[in-house]
Parts: structure tokens; C-alpha cells; sequence
């Protein structure tokens, strides 16, 4: 396939990657439209610059608040569960750090716009437009291109401390959110009912283009410092779909949100 338009491309990892990501260009977009990528492969057809990057080590790291004895018990429970990835720490990393980190990271210090792209990614047509500047021109928060159902038994308590939020921050409530659908209890109701008021219903964001500025609003940063400091991340397995996915539903207005 070839690209209609070219796109710089910014692979953060955690390190080095010898060999396989070069930098293609001495100089750095300093634009506010750039396209983000978490692993090596599969891209080389949709970019026109590569900027490798470390994440930072205070980004990634456990924080000093979670119980680590307590970790290792709840990813016990998880197993018994058939929760996919419970031991896997660095998978309970990611989610975090996908939630609360990326957008923070020095080298997007200057973008406003990213494309997440993951390995083994296909696209089954042309992207003949430039789609940073139709989310821009028509005033698009968030861009997705399916909505999934979560294991409810990856994130029993993420709805409930969702709530405990809301009651001492409803000045962040959007009043044209997606409250409906994230509390919808009819297509499956089981889910609704195991992951305690939440649908499970989120947007798949290993695919995702979006507006940073949404995830560097106050808004977020409430919400996603509110659910660090509850340890779900460690505790259970949030992943950052359904907490972007919760966000947006609460937080912004519906119109925005572009499928």
C-alpha cells in the first residue's frame, strides 16, 4: 500500500533498540501533529521520519504507594479468574502508563495530535487524507474504529471508584457525555453486573487518534490521579481503553468523539 500522506513517526520505549530503530532525520518535528508507535515493526510504508525516545524510568516504574505482597495475591486472584496477562507486570505497566504517562513524555512536550499504531496492524484501505487536520477542521477530541466489550473480571472496582470521583468532581461532567452507554445494561447485562455498574463497553485504543490536550485537561488529570492513587492498575487489570473510554464518556462531549 502506498501512503497518500506522509507521517512522522515517535516509538517510545522503555530500551534502546539496537539495530531495528534509527533515527532517519537530524532534526525533530517541532509541529503539533506527529503519530506515536509502541513497538519495531510493521510501519516503515507510513512514515517519512523516525524519532526513537526513552520513556522516563519515573513513568514506568511501580509507585511507592502499591503493596507489592498485596500485587502479587490479586494477580493470584486474577489467574484463578482467567484474567489474561495477571502475573505479567510489565503488561500492568503499560496500562498505566498508556492511562497517565504517554502524552507527558518530553519529546510530544510540542504535539498536539497522535495516531496509535500497533504491531500487526492492517489496513484495508487507503488513508488518502490527512487525518490529524479533519480531527482539527471538525473539532474531533477522539477518533476510533470499534468498540469492544472488557472482562469484568479485569476491572471489578474501576466503575465504583469512577463514582467515588464524580461525587467530589461533578464540575467535570459534560452535559452531553456518554453516560448511557457506559452504564448500559441490556445488550450484556452480566457484565454490567460484574464489573458493578459499568457496561464494559470501550473503545479499542490500539487504534486510536486523538487530542492530547483532552488527556492533559484538568479533568484527566483528576480522574486518572484518582484511580493511580486506588492501585486498580496493580490490583486488578485497568487497562487504559476503558479508562480513556470512561473518560471520554464522562468528561467530553459526545460530538466530539468521531468514529
Amino acid at each position: 500500500m502506498e501512503p497518500q500522506i506522509q507521517l512522522p513517526l515517535d516509538v517510545l520505549q522503555r530500551r534502546p533498540v539496537h539495530g531495528r530503530v534509527q533515527e532517519t532525520n537530524t532534526g525533530r518535528n517541532q509541529g503539533r501533529m506527529s503519530l506515536w508507535y509502541l513497538s519495531t515493526s510493521h510501519f516503515a510504508w507510513l512514515v517519512s521520519l523516525i524519532h526513537a525516545e526513552l520513556i522516563p524510568k519515573e513513568h514506568w516504574d511501580v509507585p511507592s504507594w502499591i503493596n507489592r505482597d498485596l500485587m502479587t495475591e490479586s494477580a493470584n486472584i486474577l489467574e484463578e479468574q482467567e484474567v489474561q496477562y495477571a502475573h505479567l507486570l510489565s503488561y500492568h505497566q503499560m496500562c498505566r502508563w498508556n492511562s497517565g504517562f504517554f502524552y507527558k513524555h518530553p519529546a510530544l512536550a510540542n504535539t498536539r495530535y497522535y495516531w496509535r499504531v500497533e504491531p500487526k496492524v492492517h489496513f484495508f484501505c487507503s488513508v488518502d487524507y490527512d487525518v490529524f487536520r479533519y480531527m482539527e477542521d471538525h473539532n474531533k477530541t477522539y477518533g476510533f474504529t470499534i468498540n469492544l466489550y472488557d472482562s469484568p473480571q479485569s476491572i471489578p472496582t474501576l466503575w465504583p471508584e469512577t463514582m467515588k470521583f464524580v461525587a467530589s468532581h461533578n464540575e467535570h461532567l459534560s452535559s452531553n457525555g456518554a453516560m448511557k452507554w457506559l452504564t448500559d445494561s441490556e445488550r450484556r447485562p452480566e457484565h454490567n453486573k460484574g464489573a458493578n455498574g459499568y457496561s464494559t463497553c470501550h473503545f479499542w485504543s490500539n487504534f486510536e487518534i486523538a487530542d492530547m490536550e483532552f488527556w492533559r485537561g484538568q479533568a484527566y488529570e483528576d480522574y486518572f490521579n484518582h484511580l493511580d492513587r486506588a492501585g486498580g492498575f496493580f490490583y486488578e487489570r485497568w487497562g487504559d481503553a476503558p479508562v480513556h473510554s470512561i473518560a471520554l464518556g464522562l468528561f467530553e462531549d459526545s460530538s466530539k468523539i468521531h468514529w
